[in-house]
């Protein structure tokens, strides 16, 4: 799965975004697809890698989804 230093490559750092994307889409709930992508997120920064910029626009996206549904919208 990782590479000799730890890293992935790229098609399969792809392949888990759109894996996670998947499940998050089965999902009703935008807590729960945020707390999955924060514990990869998570995952990324202790293995001393760098985030993903896709996994981060997701995060960003749940974090607008679950202020709306607080809100009511």
């Amino acid at each position: 799965m990782n590479n000799h230093e730890g890293q992935q490559s790229m098609p399969q750092m792809q392949a888990e975004i759109a894996e996670l994307n998947g499940l998050i889409a089965e999902i009703d709930d935008p807590r729960a697809g945020a707390a999955m992508v924060r514990e990869r997120i998570e995952q990324y920064r202790a293995a001393g890698q760098a985030v993903p910029e896709d996994l981060a626009k997701i995060e960003k996206q749940l974090r607008t989804e679950c202020m709306l549904a607080s809100q009511g919208r």
